[in-house]
């Protein structure tokens, strides 16, 4: 079955990545919105395994609905890698900007969360001579799940040309710890909230039909190379043409076939 593979090289690939930008940046360090999720915990091992700790630092960014454990738990990670880490609960900002608009939804409170959040970094970075660091995967990009000039607003994004399943297997090789590897996908911008329930299908199930739309097949194809159903390739090739608009990003190291903000081609 046709479904995304990682390879011992993609490793090197971004270690190089991350270490030649950084030597040309004149940065003096590397800053990463820390949530306790997969993504971000991989670029905070890779940025360390890269530049080492002293040139790496963390911020958490708690509010209302972020899980106590996963800020405990990640905080606990950074310092056993020897990461300066600073805590700044966004509860009050987030209410403050909300306030300015008399209706509220779930969403778009959820996005305020992000966007306060990189304003914050941002704000950080430039007074640290810092470069932000994005936490985006491949799959989230290519199915508009961010939230535009929050979360997928970066200097670099180092594993935005890896599929989830692809990073969880660089998790695996960098050694990150097993219970951020096995945790429940969530951005937990609300009780309960989980990114497959709003994808509509999982990680697994995805990434397969991504390649398939990467490699330019079509959905016959698609369908008997990945062993997905019509709806499926259906629903994710809906999820890439609504989120066309969201893919404006900083600069990515060239991994996959095709590469977004490079040379994935849209209309």
């Amino acid at each position: 079955m046709m479904k995304p593979v990682y390879k011992p090289e993609m490793r090197i690939i971004l270690n190089r990545f991350i270490t030649d930008y950084f030597s040309t940046s004149g940065a003096e360090g590397v800053i990463i919105g820390l949530s306790g999720g997969l993504d971000s915990t991989v670029i905070l091992k890779i940025c360390v395994d890269s530049l080492g700790a002293e040139k790496v630092k963390g911020l958490l960014l708690p509010e209302s609905s972020t899980p106590s454990e996963n800020m405990s738990q990640i905080e606990r990670y950074a310092n056993e890698l020897g990461v300066e880490t600073e805590t700044i609960d966004i509860s009050n900002i987030v209410n403050e900007l909300a306030d300015t608009h008399p209706q509220k939804t779930q969403m778009s409170l959820a996005n305020l969360k992000s966007r306060a959040r990189m304003v914050i970094l941002f704000h950080h970075a430039g007074i640290e001579k810092r470069l932000v660091m994005g936490t985006s995967n491949k799959s989230e990009l290519l199915t508009g799940y961010y939230t535009k000039y929050g979360d997928g607003a970066s200097d670099i994004s180092p594993i935005a040309d890896l599929y989830k399943t692809q990073v969880r297997e660089l998790a695996r090789e960098i050694g990150v710890p097993v219970h951020f590897i096995d945790k429940t996908p969530s951005g937990d911008l609300w009780g309960g909230q989980s990114d497959e329930d709003e994808l509509g299908i999982t990680y697994d199930v995805l990434d397969c039909i991504l390649l398939g739309i990467e490699m330019g097949l079509g959905d016959d194809d698609i369908i008997r190379r990945t062993e997905k159903t019509a709806e499926q390739v259906s629903h994710v090739r809906g999820l890439v043409k609504r989120s066309i608009h969201k893919r404006r990003l900083g600069l990515i190291p060239k991994i996959g076939l095709r590469t977004v903000g490079l040379d994935w081609r849209e209309a």
